[in-house]
Order: C-alpha cells, then sequence, then structure tokens
C-alpha cells in the first residue's frame, strides 16, 4: 500500500512540474490581451484588443450604466473609424461590441470612445500594440 502512495505521489509531482513550463510558455506577452478599464458615465468600460489569426479582436463593453441608455459608442484603428454606432443599454445596463482588424505594418492604435446621448457623461481608452 505504502508503495502505490509513494509512486502516485511521484507521478503527479512530476506531472506538475511537466504542465508548468508548458502553461508558462503559451502565455507568452504576444499572445496576451491588451486591456484598458475605467469609468463610463456610471458604470464601467473595457477596451480589449486580442492577437487572433493575422489581426485583432477589438472588443468594447460598457457596463452598469443605465438600462434603455443610449451611447453613441466609435472605434478607431489607426486613426480611421471603422465603426460607429447608437445602441441601447440592455435591461442590464450593458453594451458590447465586437469586431476583427487585419494588423497593418508597425504598431497598430486602437481608439474607443462611448458617450451617452442627451448627456456628457462618456469615456474613452486608446490601446497600441506593437
Amino acid at each position: 500500500m505504502k508503495l502505490n502512495v509513494k509512486r502516485t505521489t511521484i507521478a503527479l509531482g512530476t506531472a506538475c512540474a511537466l504542465a508548468v513550463p508548458t502553461a508558462l510558455a503559451v502565455a507568452t506577452p504576444a499572445n496576451a490581451d491588451v486591456e484598458r478599464h475605467g469609468s463610463c458615465g456610471g458604470g464601467t468600460y473595457e477596451l480589449s484588443v486580442d492577437r487572433e489569426d493575422g489581426g485583432f479582436e477589438v472588443s468594447a463593453d460598457v457596463d452598469r450604466v443605465e438600462p434603455g441608455s443610449r451611447w453613441r459608442v466609435v472605434l478607431r484603428h489607426d486613426g480611421n473609424r471603422f465603426y460607429r454606432n447608437v445602441l441601447r443599454a440592455d435591461h442590464e445596463g450593458d453594451l458590447d461590441v465586437e469586431r476583427f482588424r487585419t494588423n497593418t505594418a508597425g504598431s497598430d492604435t486602437f481608439r474607443f470612445r462611448a458617450k451617452r446621448l442627451g448627456s456628457t457623461a462618456g469615456c474613452g481608452a486608446t490601446i497600441t500594440v506593437s
């Protein structure tokens, strides 16, 4: 019985030791999300840029604002507008936008702006990815 416990302990220790370097190798900065967070009109925002398949998944979320409120959301890539729309916050007070952009030469700069219509409430963030 003691021999089986010892073998199991050695096997688990070896498996854990092998798994840790693999997990660290996968989570390299080149594959990591870049995020910005902040306050926005009584709620919060998150801008996230994730490298994917020769480009970027750009995600902009505004959360916990007044349900039904209307917001103009604008996304830019290297200064060029690629998304502009007026969105209504859902019953939980959330707005979500996801778009894919191809990689361009050099650094890529993404800018997010959200402004509540009929109000001065708004927010924005910028992410530059090398």
